[in-house]
């Protein structure tokens, strides 16, 4: 089996105990200190804490980064980077006699970042770049939407050389880091620590959990989730590992769109994966395109024609249907807890795709159901298109509802909750859609209470189970969600409520 390289990008100056460099996976081949970020740390100390290669990048604010310095001053520190990094990254701006005298052609990364452009216009980058030797070119447009990756991922695949490394940055194009690998990229990058993504750079241990790097596996097919955030979803984690169980040669992949019709016309319609011998096999669709996709595809169920909602693409005889599995989410949770249904006072807060859909999902099953939102417009179209009676947030009382679900992302980056648990009843269930490493603000003091509590990644494993079995007709291997999570139930929410 192939492997790529993984670089771990330092972003910022390095602790003086360089613990976040000590504890990087062993996966980790390479460490990428961006100068223009993190200052010049001691090549010797880096490499007491990190056993790998040490790449060297100064990245000039002409192509993105933030040197702006003199031109000696820049050689001066290249060259002195060129006695104690393996490879020093140099930019069409470095391609002078002092420098490329002095740092060998093995020692070189020459790099280009800049504004997206058609694919002669990277071609005829990538040639000049290339008449100069160098061990690795690299190459990265900007990414204002998902097609801006096809160009860098296409030039690679028509290249087929193993020292070129071409994708797109920022959270629309870090499909094509990945598809990148697929077209022959020998390495990809991940950021030092963790947190949120940087320019679509997500931390080094995402890329080991989610995509089960630095292994390469072949794909025939690209399945994904559209939205808008989309870089905190675990669906790629779960996906990815059932493939990867089951010997499926496909990938699952996040795609950050701000327009789905532009998505749809250049990703869906247009076969833009094609081009690379792949094609899509199916999407979820995440917040906020959820309403969107029911108008795009051929065909939907009954329920996302009620709802006019929809998470979930599936192809069916040569078409596309909408479908959606944020009913069956909370239902097969709720049931699995022992949760009667039928004639409990139920309040979703949250009348956005999946509020709606689990409103109506629980008023087929005999609750009564009452809407929530903080917004009176999105509130009232939801009562008028479900004929549920609708309650501000600002004058909504939880106290004599027995289940309460938190269908908004309030709580997703922060610790606030969408109302307060205290005043909900002792045998109220909450059950929340937010999910995070841990328990979230609302699962915790539900928990603390005494509150039977149903946690967002529950809820999410039960929605990919039925997602992967939709959209590959085969069974999710039992049990692989949970342990791909580590995983376990509250223990408070263990108790049955009648």
């Amino acid at each position: 089996m192939d492997r790529a390289t993984l670089v771990a990008t330092l972003m910022a100056p390095p602790e003086r105990d360089g613990e976040a460099l000590s504890s990087l996976p062993n996966a980790v081949g390479s460490i990428e200190v961006r100068a223009d970020l993190a200052g010049d740390p001691d090549p010797d100390w880096l490499r007491q804490r990190f056993g790998g290669r040490l790449i060297y990048a100064l990245r000039n604010h002409t192509q993105g980064g933030r040197f702006e310095g003199s031109l000696s001053e820049r050689t001066s520190r290249l060259l002195r980077a060129s006695t104690g990094y393996d490879l020093v990254e140099l930019e069409e701006c470095d391609l002078i006699p002092d420098l490329l005298r002095e740092i060998p052609p093995e020692q070189r990364l020459i790099s280009w970042h800049g504004r997206a452009v058609d694919y002669h216009g990277l071609k005829e980058r990538f040639e000049r770049l290339s008449s100069v030797q160098a061990k690795i070119y690299k190459l990265v447009t900007a990414a204002g939407n998902t097609s801006d990756g096809f160009t860098p991922v296409l030039l690679l695949k028509d290249l087929d050389r193993p020292d070129v490394v071409a994708f797109a940055d920022g959270e629309a194009g870090f499909w094509s880091r990945l598809a990148a690998l697929l077209m022959g990229a020998p390495i990809i990058y991940g950021r030092v620590g963790s947190g949120k993504p940087v320019s679509g750079e997500l931390p080094i241990s995402r890329l080991i959990q989610d995509y089960g790097l630095p292994e390469l596996r072949p794909a025939e097919r690209i399945y994904g989730i559209v939205g808008s955030p989309i870089a905190h979803s675990l669906s790629p984690r779960l996906h990815n590992a059932a493939y990867r169980d089951l010997g499926q040669p496909a990938l699952f992949v996040p795609f950050h769109a701000d327009s789905f019709d532009d998505f749809w016309r250049d990703v869906v319609q247009g076969a833009g994966l094609e081009q690379f011998g792949l094609s899509l096999g199916g999407l979820t669709v995440a917040s906020p395109h959820k309403e969107a996709l029911a108008d795009f595809a051929e065909a939907s169920t009954s329920m996302v024609r009620r709802v006019n909602s929809s998470n979930l693409l599936v192809r069916r005889n040569g078409g596309w249907m909408a479908g959606t599995t944020d009913p069956e989410g909370v239902s097969v949770v709720l049931a699995d807890r022992g949760v009667e249904v039928a004639g409990k006072r139920a309040a979703v807060i949250g009348c956005g795709g999946a509020g709606r859909a689990i409103a109506a999902v629980l008023d087929e099953a005999g609750a009564e159901v009452t809407l929530v939102n903080r917004g009176f417009e999105r509130g009232g179209r939801a009562s008028e298109l479900l004929g549920l009676p609708f309650v501000p947030l600002s004058e909504f009382d939880s106290s004599g509802f027995s289940i309460l679900i938190n269908a908004t992302p309030v709580g997703r980056d922060s610790d606030d909750t969408p109302f307060e648990v205290a005043d909900s009843s002792e045998d109220a269930v909450i059950v929340d859609l937010v999910y995070s490493t841990g328990y979230t603000r609302l699962v915790s003091d539900s928990l603390g209470l005494g509150r039977v509590a149903i946690d967002g990644r529950e809820v999410l494993l039960v929605q990919v189970e039925r997602q992967f079995h939709l959209m590959t007709g085969r069974q999710m291997p039992q049990g692989l969600g949970q342990e791909v999570l580590a995983w376990e139930p509250p223990v408070a929410a263990l108790a049955s409520t009648g």
